[in-house]
C-alpha cells in the first residue's frame, strides 16, 4: 500500500512532517510543503488499462477525473468520504485559426472551464475538501480573486462544512462572487489586493481554527496534478512539446510539474514537456524574478490587470513553480492586457470561450513563437483555466457596439430604422 507524508521543499531542510498535522509550512524552516509518497510498485500498462475501464463505470468516484486516477493521490484512507462533484474529464480541443495565429503551432486547448464551478480550481478543491472532511474540519477558508472562492464554497457545501471567504474590496467579478454567495459562503471584502486579503486571513486563521484551502495547502496541488494524467490519456500517452498555463498564485504550474516528475519516475512517460507560465504585464512578479535572476521574489505591490484571476502580486507557490521551470527547461513570459484581449477574440472566433486570464496562455504562445523561444509547428497544449461566463463584465466592455465592431445594436421599433441599423452593422466584419 502506498504511503503519504509531507516534506519541506527547501533543499537545505527537506524535513519530513507528520502527515496527520494540518500544516502549510515546514515546522523547522517555514518552507512550503509537498505531499510525497512511497508508491507501491506499479505496472504502468496495467494501471492505464484500469484508468481507461473506469471511464465506463457508474461509480461516483470513477466519474471524477481526479479520483479516477486515485493511485496517484493515495493520501485518503478507505474509510474517508470522497467529496466530489464529478470534476475533471474536461475536453482536449483542437484549434483552427488560433494555432496559426499563435505560431503557427499545433495548438490544443485543455479547457478547465468545463468543471462543475467553471474553473480548474475544482480539481484541487475535491482533494483539499476531502482532506478537510477526513480531519473533521468545521470551517474552511480562503482568500481569492474569484475562482477559488466559488470552488471552495461549492465543495464545502457538498461536505456540509462552513465556508469563509476573504476577497479584495470590489476586485472580484460579480459572476464569481454570486457563485460563492449562492453556495452559502460567508464573504468578507477586505483590503485592496488579493495579497492583502490573504495576509489578513493567514493572521486570523489560527484564532478561529480555520482550515486554509489556498494553494499553500499541499493537498490542493495533489488534486490539480491529475490534469496531466488526464491530458496524456487523451493523447494516448504521447507528451506534447510544451504545456502552457497562466500564472497567478502559481499552484497550477507547481501541480503540473509534480505530476510530470512522478509519472516519469513511475515509468508512465519517457519525455517531459517544457512547462511555460504566462503572466499579465501588470501582475508579473514571477516573470520579473526570473528575468532578473533574483534568488528572492520581486513582488508587485499594486498588481493591475483586467485578467482578474491572475491579479496577484506575491504568489505563494513561486518557489515550487521555479523548481518546475528549471527541471523541465521551461520559461515564463509576460503579456499585456491588449495582447490578452486579442488572444481571447481569436479563441472566440474558433468557438472557444474563456475568461481573460485563460487567454493569456495563447497570447504568451504567440509572443514566445515570435521571439523564437517556441519553434514553429511545435506541439503545444494551452490550459484554459476558467469559463467564458466567469467575467461577463469584461465581455460586455469589449464587445458592445463600437465603430469597428457593431455587435450590440439599439434600434427604434420601425422597419426602416431596423434596415438602416443592419446595413451599417453588416457592412463591417464582426
Amino acid at each position: 500500500m502506498s504511503f503519504a507524508y509531507l516534506q519541506c521543499i527547501e533543499s537545505r531542510c527537506r524535513l519530513r512532517q507528520n502527515p496527520k498535522r494540518d500544516s502549510y509550512r515546514c515546522s523547522a524552516c517555514g518552507g512550503l510543503l509537498d505531499v510525497k509518497y512511497d508508491f507501491d510498485a506499479f505496472d504502468p500498462a496495467g494501471l492505464r488499462e484500469i484508468w481507461h475501464r473506469r471511464r465506463l463505470s457508474g461509480e461516483p468516484i470513477d466519474r471524477s477525473g481526479v479520483w479516477r486516477f486515485r493511485e496517484l493521490i493515495p493520501f485518503v484512507g478507505p474509510e474517508d468520504r470522497i467529496i466530489s462533484l464529478s470534476e475533471g474529464s474536461t475536453p482536449l480541443v483542437g484549434t483552427r485559426g488560433a494555432g496559426y495565429w499563435a505560431g503557427p503551432v499545433h495548438l490544443t486547448i485543455k479547457h478547465q472551464g468545463n468543471n462543475p464551478t467553471g474553473s480548474f480550481k475544482d480539481l484541487g478543491m475535491t482533494a483539499c475538501i476531502t482532506r478537510a472532511s477526513s480531519r473533521n474540519v468545521r470551517m474552511v477558508a480562503c482568500a481569492s480573486t474569484g475562482n477559488t472562492s466559488s470552488s471552495m464554497a461549492a465543495y464545502a457545501a457538498r461536505a456540509g462544512i462552513r465556508a469563509l471567504l476573504f476577497v479584495p474590496y470590489r476586485q472580484i467579478s460579480a459572476a464569481k462572487l454570486a457563485q460563492a454567495l449562492d453556495f452559502g459562503a460567508i464573504v468578507v471584502e477586505v483590503g485592496d489586493t488579493f495579497d492583502e486579503a490573504f495576509q489578513l486571513l493567514r493572521e486570523i486563521a489560527p484564532e478561529l481554527d480555520l482550515y486554509l484551502v489556498n494553494s499553500v495547502n499541499p493537498f490542493r496541488i495533489e488534486g490539480q496534478k491529475t490534469i496531466v494524467a488526464e491530458m496524456l490519456e487523451q493523447r494516448a500517452w504521447r507528451p506534447p512539446d510544451y504545456i502552457v498555463v497562466p500564472g497567478g498564485n502559481l499552484g497550477n504550474a507547481s501541480a503540473i510539474g509534480k505530476a510530470l516528475q512522478e509519472l516519469l519516475e513511475l515509468g508512465f512517460i519517457e519525455k517531459v514537456p517544457r512547462v511555460v507560465v504566462v503572466q499579465a504585464e501588470g501582475a508579473n512578479p514571477f516573470y520579473r524574478t526570473l528575468a532578473e535572476g533574483s534568488a528572492d521574489l520581486i513582488p508587485v505591490s499594486e498588481p493591475n490587470t483586467q485578467a482578474t484571476a491572475i491579479r496577484i502580486g506575491r504568489p505563494a507557490n513561486w518557489k515550487k513553480a521555479r523548481r518546475v521551470l528549471e527541471w523541465t527547461g521551461g520559461f515564463c513570459e509576460s503579456v499585456t492586457d491588449e495582447e490578452i484581449l486579442e488572444a481571447k477574440r481569436v479563441l472566440a472566433a474558433d468557438g472557444v470561450g474563456c475568461e481573460p486570464a485563460s487567454a493569456a496562455t495563447v497570447a504568451g504562445v504567440r509572443k514566445l513563437c515570435r521571439a523564437g523561444k517556441i519553434e514553429r509547428h511545435a506541439d503545444v497544449i494551452a490550459v484554459l483555466t476558467g469559463n467564458q461566463l466567469k467575467d461577463t463584465d469584461y465581455i460586455m466592455r469589449h464587445r458592445s457596439g463600437t465603430e469597428e465592431n457593431r455587435q450590440r445594436l439599439s434600434v427604434e421599433p420601425t422597419l426602416e430604422a431596423l434596415r438602416r441599423a443592419l446595413e451599417r452593422a453588416l457592412a463591417v466584419p464582426a
